[in-house]
């Protein structure tokens, strides 16, 4: 087995691998690995302004997407469709044990580069009548044809 010694002079090969020196060299580079890395989450969210929106009733839902939302609704999920004019939202809680459920839309928002959405599945009040049957709520938000990518919150 071979030993690396560490000599005094000319910069060589067995004093850049010398033991004593790899070390801070491997910490440098993680340094600045981690240090660069923390910067490309450091912008903040500015909000543009809030997005005028319509929820959509079932009748009101383009064919196509009413078909797309048929074939999903039965998990969880999260789409945007677009038509010439419009770009429609959508998100789906998949199946629920029972009726009576709503939906709030919480924010709509426009950023620099993204559109911003929350909301929140509303259970049925403790007074109102729960239908027995299993129910699918899910909420379509149609709003100005924007092109910037949704966000879902």
């Amino acid at each position: 087995m071979k030993k690396i010694i560490c000599t005094k002079g000319i910069l060589s090969l067995k004093k850049i691998l010398c033991p004593k020196r790899i070390l801070p060299l491997l910490c440098a580079a993680a340094a600045v690995l981690l240090l660069n890395g923390c910067q490309v989450d450091s912008k903040e969210r500015v909000k543009l302004r809030d997005l005028d929106f319509t929820v959509l009733s079932e009748e009101k839902i383009p064919e196509e997407l009413a078909a797309i939302i048929e074939e999903r609704k039965a998990e969880a999920f999260k789409l945007t469709y677009r038509d010439e004019e419009f770009l429609y939202i959508v998100i789906g809680y998949g199946r629920q044990g029972t009726g009576g459920y709503s939906i709030a839309v919480n924010s709509l928002y426009l950023t620099e580069n993204a559109i911003y959405v929350s909301t929140n599945l509303l259970g049925p009040e403790s007074a109102e009548k729960k239908e027995d049957a299993a129910s699918y709520p899910y909420i379509v938000i149609k709003t100005e044809g924007l092109e910037e990518t949704v966000i879902f919150e």
